[in-house]
């Protein structure tokens, strides 16, 4: 029952995220390989024809290298500009393909920096590292001293393995712009990805890249895209169906959702009372919601249920905008001796449709005694006051949405009883 429950609320998530346009805010730190074509504003236009927008800003002066931003002025002012959703980092082109202690002592130490600056601002700006690609018939220039990077293929690769490191390395995803342009490549080598230079993108590279980025940034299947970016019909849509292919049907080998809120709980039960352990990871807000109308922000709550029966219990684990939810049932078969007190509410008619009679019975002191109605989701619907000598209250259900409620009667500022309400028309 868990697992059948817990699947269909997964599937209502990834809905409503397929649905529902989004909007992202997302800066660029690069150098030539990203400002060729405008990639940011190529993106965008992109984005909105699928129903989702960015706000973006770029620093990418040519040949930058991760050594350079990190000191310079006009990049560590973009990234405290605001809270940035994602920040974008591309290496200097050849960088990541130089022989691993290179790369090791001028590579890594300032990819960190740079994550650690981004997310110095904001705990929720998340570092993208855009890989990039191998040459066209790899790199002359360091091919003698350095073989693995004389062919494409060679540098590729290096370059493909040394962005998942920095990613790995630095709790960040990876846009893979390179293993795009390669499928693209192998299967359609007619659609040109390079400009004369063999280095930089054509336009239909830059295309490629940003298709990747669309998936990683939002998500989304990048066949929703009708915007061709000046490519013909079938170019656009090959390429879209690539990034298909290598990105969005293959979200957590790029750390796409890797660090999203997993939902969990544990129990221990004492009769009726539930003291829940939160098992959640990479979360820092919760909402519980234990199916008698009562609910809790607290990490980990106990809970005391005032009739036997069978209750839902719902745990929402979220972070950054991002949200799991995690139901499980628990089951109460004890004697309503077992309970808080004697107290027992009557409840009719039930369902009910215009009013409803709460009949109080098994309390004899006289106290401050109150009844809530509460929805599902906790939320209070109607309050009452109930007079020291009075056993029966009338509550109003006429403007109450149809579903199921919940009655509970509190005496002396404790739980005493709950019952559950259907309203109906």
């Amino acid at each position: 029952m868990r697992k059948k429950i817990v699947g269909i609320l997964l599937g209502l998530s990834v809905v409503a995220i397929m649905g529902h346009g989004q909007e992202k805010k997302v800066l660029f730190i690069g150098n030539s390989y990203t400002y060729y074509n405008d990639l940011p504003e190529l993106l965008k236009d992109m984005a909105l024809t699928a129903g989702d927008s960015m706000v973006t800003d770029q620093s990418t002066p040519g040949g930058t290298r991760f050594l350079n931003h990190v000191t310079n002025n006009q990049t560590l002012t973009k990234i405290a500009a605001q809270d940035w959703d994602f920040v974008v980092l591309q290496a200097q082109s050849q960088e990541p393909s130089w022989p691993i202690g290179q790369v090791q002592s001028d590579v890594y130490p300032y990819a960190k920096t740079l994550c650690d600056s981004i997310r110095s601002g904001s705990d929720c700006s998340m570092p993208i590292f855009f890989m990039t690609w191998g040459r066209k018939n790899g790199d002359a220039s360091n091919c003698a001293f350095w073989p693995p990077v004389c062919t494409y293929e060679g540098m590729d690769s290096l370059l493909n393995e040394r962005y998942q490191e920095m990613a790995e390395d630095n709790d960040a995803l990876v846009s893979p712009v390179g293993a795009v342009w390669r499928d693209i490549r192998n299967n359609y080598p007619l659609i040109e990805l390079y400009s004369p230079d063999e280095s930089h993108p054509s336009l239909a590279g830059s295309y490629a890249a940003a298709c990747a980025f669309y998936v990683t940034i939002f998500r989304k299947d990048p066949t929703l895209i009708t915007f061709d970016g000046g490519l013909t019909a079938s170019e656009a849509s090959t390429i879209r169906m690539a990034a298909k292919s290598v990105v969005f049907d293959n979200m957590l080998q790029w750390n796409i959702g890797e660090y999203d809120p997993i939902a969990n709980f544990s129990f221990n039960q004492n009769q009726s009372t539930f003291d829940f352990t939160n098992n959640s990871t990479q979360a820092d807000d919760y909402v519980w919601f234990f199916g008698d109308g009562d609910s809790s922000l607290i990490e980990s709550p106990q809970h005391i249920y005032g009739t036997p029966g069978e209750y839902y219990v719902t745990l929402q684990a979220s972070k950054c905008g991002r949200l799991d939810t995690y139901l499980d049932t628990v089951s109460i078969t004890l004697g309503v001796s077992d309970f808080v007190s004697n107290a027992h509410l009557s409840v009719y008619p039930n369902p009910s449709s215009s009013y409803v009679n709460v009949e109080i019975t098994g309390l004899n002191t006289p106290s401050n005694r109150v009844v809530y109605l509460y929805n599902t989701t906790g939320h209070l619907m109607r309050t009452k006051v109930v007079g020291h000598s009075q056993k029966v209250v009338l509550i109003s259900t006429s403007d109450l949405p149809i579903g199921v409620y919940y009655l509970k009667l509190y005496d002396g500022g404790e739980i005493v009883s709950v019952q559950s309400l259907a309203v109906k028309r």
